[in-house]
């Protein structure tokens, strides 16, 4: 092979492990469907959601959604492409969000199709400075010197209370996006413009990641010294990757902003930056429809949680869906639902004759599941310390079920199934601030041990 021809990185789509079963379905049916018409089929079904005339808390939550993604395909270049670990990341989101701000605000009110592309250009080259900084570092010590950068954009615009910055109280009074005499005023107009950004950005990004750039930077993620004995520029790509993860993370602030109407240091802390990270690994990093698909699923996710309604259906649901994907045979399966149920109404009967203040407390699901539930959880007038017990008699019985052999995996299940109900009514869905923060980890957790590679992630097959 030539020095500095990369075929075999390339080709790596032919060395992907097609699976079986439903797996070898959605992939034969994938490689006969192109990557265009695909995110054509995608762009329709958000033009169709867009026309459902939902009410305005279900529009937000579709932008959020958008926005996310946007953020995880940013991601997706640095980390899931050339396998750079940037925890500096969230700082370019809000170095977008503060450039339109200052330029598309206050005195000056440029229109949105001049401020976009410079903030666009400037974080690229923001991007580009911190990557020529840490050039000579990676691994852990690129995600520290990342992490220094987040956290020196964080002390800025809390500390710069005077100019354009606002400091601790943020920016306000944003104009709307802009241009042409025309102006974006409702949630369906930005879950619209949220639309086309985004499909505009993944078209990019695809033909980025099909070129010859795109194919170095993975040579550069699986094996750096090897792609400099190729003779690939790895210092430049780095730089590069970091430069234009920076300026897609920088349109997603600039869109953020604009929607908001208003800028603050708390909306770029390391907590956002979780969360985009979780966007990234739960979809499958290297993959820009998993970036997409992670983000959406977070940011759903997340809002679920926060309603005792919807938070029942995700959280019974993703049982539900974990035990038919897992337990086989299905009679086992029918044993353990079934004994679940059981042992709930026997104990919940037993305890409420015995102690009846112990089941006098009502479920935090509302609605038909909590109706549902209502007589077969355990749940106390005061559940706070009981909840807190749960928990950890909750991650011990899941530990339990890890470490034991497999012919008694089934019967610890029904337990542990109801515990983790019971806690749940009694503690986890009344906090969804932190339930939704312990629910993503789980999720996480989970998708990695069934799935490491992420919901649409590439699982490799090296040839040796």
């Amino acid at each position: 092979m030539p020095i500095g021809v990369d075929e075999w990185v390339a080709q790596h789509t032919d060395r992907r492990d097609a699976g079986t079963g439903w797996r070898r379905v959605m992939y034969t049916a994938e490689a006969r469907v192109g990557w265009w018409p695909r995110l054509a089929i995608a762009v329709l079904a958000g033009l169709v959601f867009g026309q459902l005339n939902l009410n305005s808390n279900i529009e937000q939550v579709a932008i959020n959604a958008l926005i996310y993604a946007m953020l995880s395909l940013g991601l997706n270049i640095a980390v899931g492409w050339a396998g750079q670990l940037d925890l500096g990341y969230v700082a370019f989101f809000g170095f977008g969000a503060y450039g339109y701000a200052v330029l598309s605000s206050g005195t000056t009110h440029w229109a949105a199709i001049v401020s976009i592309p410079i903030v666009f250009g400037a974080a690229a080259i923001f991007g580009a400075a911190v990557g020529l900084v840490s050039l000579r570092v990676s691994g852990d010590y690129l995600a520290i010197v990342t992490l220094f950068v987040g956290q020196a954009f964080m002390e800025v615009v809390n500390n710069v209370d005077t100019g354009k910055l606002g400091g601790v109280n943020g920016l306000f009074g944003l104009d709307p996006i802009h241009a042409f005499g025309a102006q974006i005023t409702t949630p369906q107009g930005y879950f619209y413009f949220a639309l086309v950004v985004l499909a505009v950005l993944m078209g990019l990004l695809h033909l980025l990641d099909t070129s010859r750039t795109g194919r170095a930077w993975r040579a550069v993620r699986e094996d750096e010294l090897a792609a400099e004995a190729m003779t690939i520029p790895t210092g430049a790509l780095k730089i590069m990757a970091i430069g234009f993860a920076a300026a897609v993370g920088a349109v997603a602030g600039t869109v953020f902003a604009a929607q908001q109407d208003n800028v603050f240091p708390t909306n770029f802390t390391a907590n956002i930056l979780i969360l985009i990270y979780a966007c990234l690994v739960l979809g499958g990093a290297g993959s820009i429809a998993g970036a997409v698909l992670g983000g959406i699923v977070v940011t759903v996710g997340q809002q679920m949680v926060s309603s005792p309604a919807d938070a029942g259906y995700l959280f019974y649901g993703l049982i539900l869906l974990g035990l038919v994907a897992k337990v086989r045979p299905w009679r086992k399966l029918a044993a353990v639902l079934v004994g679940t149920v059981v042992l709930g109404l026997a104990l919940n009967a037993i305890v409420g004759a015995i102690w009846p203040s112990a089941t006098a407390g009502s479920p935090g699901s509302t609605g038909w599941i909590g109706h549902l539930v209502s007589n077969w959880v355990i749940v106390p007038k005061d559940a706070v310390g009981y909840g807190n017990v749960l928990y950890i008699a909750l991650i011990v019985l899941v530990f339990a079920l890890t470490r034991i052999r497999e012919q008694w995996r089934a019967y610890l299940l029904v337990p542990t199934l109801y515990v983790a109900a019971c806690c749940w009514e009694s503690r986890l869905i009344v906090n969804p601030s932190i339930t939704a923060q312990i629910l993503i980890g789980a999720i996480l957790i989970a998708t990695m041990i069934a799935r490491p590679q992420g919901l649409l992630g590439t699982m490799r097959v090296e040839v040796m």
